[in-house]
């Protein structure tokens, strides 16, 4: 087996755009498509928010209890992407995590993640403000 070592891959077709040969050697997938674009860890329970780590992702905001939404480093290229994550409240409770500006008829915006909302299984209806939130965005970068 033969060791490739690069800082930079550019296709030859098109500079952006790389295919990946899958599992079974029939079927590709855009390498640019199936990487997460933004992607936060932090502790929603901290009295100020602060990302314990981050991809593409700037100034965290608490709006209320349980809610959250930070601005991307670098924007996407429309709002149509795609959003998931997970939220831990405490040792045995999960939390539901949400879009409140994600989805529904709320307006999206392609320089922030739009709020997000994290919800106690054990009381659907009331904000959590979780220990551990993680949340991923997928699409495409302006």
């Amino acid at each position: 087996m033969s060791t490739i070592k690069t800082n930079t891959i550019t296709g030859t077709t098109t500079a952006g755009s790389i295919s990946v040969t899958g599992e079974g050697n029939s079927t590709t997938t855009n390498l640019q498509q199936g990487l997460a674009k933004a992607w936060t860890f932090f502790d929603g329970g901290a009295g100020t928010p602060s990302h314990a780590d981050s991809l593409n992702a700037s100034t965290l905001t608490d709006t209320a209890g349980g809610n959250w939404k930070f601005a991307y480093t670098n924007n996407m290229a429309n709002a149509n992407f795609a959003f998931g994550g997970a939220a831990i409240v405490d040792e045995s409770t999960f939390g539901l995590l949400t879009g409140s500006e994600i989805a529904g008829s709320h307006a999206r915006s392609t320089s922030s993640s739009g709020g997000f909302f994290t919800t106690n299984t054990a009381s659907v209806n009331s904000g959590a403000d979780a220990n551990s939130i993680s949340v991923t965005i997928h699409g495409d970068l302006a």
